[in-house]
C-alpha cells in the first residue's frame, strides 16, 4: 500500500520558489510534476490545496521576478486595501530591463526612484502616493478617484507628497490630469461606488455635495449620516449596495428615511445601474430635484450640522 508523501509545512501554505526548496531537501525534482503540486511562474510552484488569490499571486510573482521589480498599479491599490483585486499581477519595471511576456502578470515598464518603493511584508510595493500617481494617470478618473479617496480614508496618503510628487513629475504623461483630479478627492468618503456618484454628480455640472453630513434633530439628535448632501436645499442622495436588501438593513433604511423625511429633507436613492448604466438620467434627476428645492425655506422641525 502506497503511503502519501509528507508535505513540509514550509510548502503547505502558499507559493514558493522550486530550486531553493529542492535545494534545501524539502521537495524533489520528481515529486513537483505530480498531481500534488501546481506551477504558477517559471521556478514558482504552490501546493494543489492552496487558495491561489490575489495576494497569493502577487507573491508568486515576487519570488519569480528580480528585485528591481515591484508591485504596482492596480494590485498595489489592492493590497493597500484601497481597490478590488484585479485579475493579472500588475508590476512596475525599469525600463532598462525586459521581462518574458506572462498572461499572469500586467507588466509597466517606467522609472522608478527608491522614495517611489516599500513594503508590506516580504512583498515589494509602490507607495500609496507612487500608487495613485501611476493610476491617475493610465486609469478613467472614475477608476482613479475612489482609489485616492480611499487612501485618504486610511489615512495612507501624504498630499503634501503626492502633490510634490505631481509637480515634479509634470512632464510626465497624464500627470496635469492627477493635478486636476486632486482637488475633487475626499477622505470622508466611505465606499468606491460613493465616490464614483460624487463625481458622476459635478462632471454633469452639480455643486460638489457635503460628503457624509450629518444631519441633527433641534435637541443635537443625530438622525442620520448621509453619503452625500446639500444641506441649503435640504437633499439627501444616497447609494444603496446589494447589502441594503439584507432584511435588517432594510428595517434600518426605512426608519432612518422617516426621520429624515420629517425633519423636512427630501432623499434620493441609486443603485449601481444608475450609476454605470443610467448616469445622464441619474444626473439629471438629481439636477431637477435641487433647482426645485433652492427656493424653498428650511423646515423649523431640524437643523443642519456638519
Amino acid at each position: 500500500m502506497s503511503r502519501t508523501p509528507k508535505i513540509s509545512p514550509e510548502l503547505a501554505t502558499g507559493p514558493f520558489r522550486a530550486s531553493q526548496a529542492i535545494a534545501s531537501g524539502l521537495i524533489t525534482p520528481g515529486m513537483l510534476t505530480g498531481p500534488g503540486w501546481q506551477r504558477l511562474l517559471p521556478d514558482v510552484y504552490a501546493h494543489r490545496d492552496v487558495a491561489l488569490d490575489h495576494r497569493a499571486w502577487c507573491t508568486a510573482a515576487m519570488l519569480a521576478l528580480p528585485a528591481c521589480t515591484a508591485i504596482g498599479g492596480q494590485s498595489a491599490a489592492f493590497l493597500w486595501g484601497a481597490a478590488d483585486a484585479p485579475g493579472p499581477v500588475h508590476i512596475v519595471v525599469p525600463r532598462t530591463r525586459r521581462l518574458r511576456r506572462d498572461e499572469q502578470l500586467a507588466v509597466h515598464y517606467t522609472t522608478l526612484a527608491e522614495t517611489d518603493l516599500t513594503s508590506i511584508g516580504e512583498l515589494r510595493i509602490t507607495t500609496p502616493e507612487r500608487t495613485v500617481f501611476d493610476l491617475g494617470r493610465r486609469t478613467d478618473r472614475a477608476d482613479a478617484l475612489p482609489v485616492l479617496d480611499s487612501m485618504l480614508h486610511r489615512h495612507l496618503i501624504n498630499t503634501w507628497r503626492l502633490e510634490r510628487m505631481i509637480h515634479e513629475r509634470r512632464e510626465w504623461p497624464r500627470a496635469a490630469a492627477l493635478g486636476r483630479l486632486l482637488p475633487l478627492a475626499d477622505a470622508r468618503s466611505e465606499s468606491p461606488m460613493e465616490t464614483r456618484l460624487r463625481l458622476l454628480l459635478i462632471d454633469a455640472g452639480t455643486a460638489p455635495p457635503a460628503v457624509q453630513f450629518e444631519v441633527r434633530d433641534t435637541n443635537g439628535v443625530l438622525l442620520a449620516r448621509t453619503d452625500l448632501a446639500w444641506p441649503a436645499q435640504r437633499l439627501a442622495v444616497e447609494y444603496d449596495g446589494d447589502h441594503h436588501r439584507e432584511k435588517q438593513q432594510f428595517r434600518h433604511d426605512l426608519e432612518r428615511l422617516n426621520h429624515l423625511r420629517l425633519a423636512g429633507w427630501t432623499v434620493l436613492r441609486f443603485s449601481a445601474n444608475d450609476v454605470f448604466h443610467r448616469p445622464a438620467e441619474t444626473a439629471a434627476m438629481v439636477r431637477a430635484v435641487l433647482h426645485e428645492l433652492t427656493d424653498r425655506q428650511p423646515s423649523p422641525t431640524a437643523v443642519i450640522s456638519t
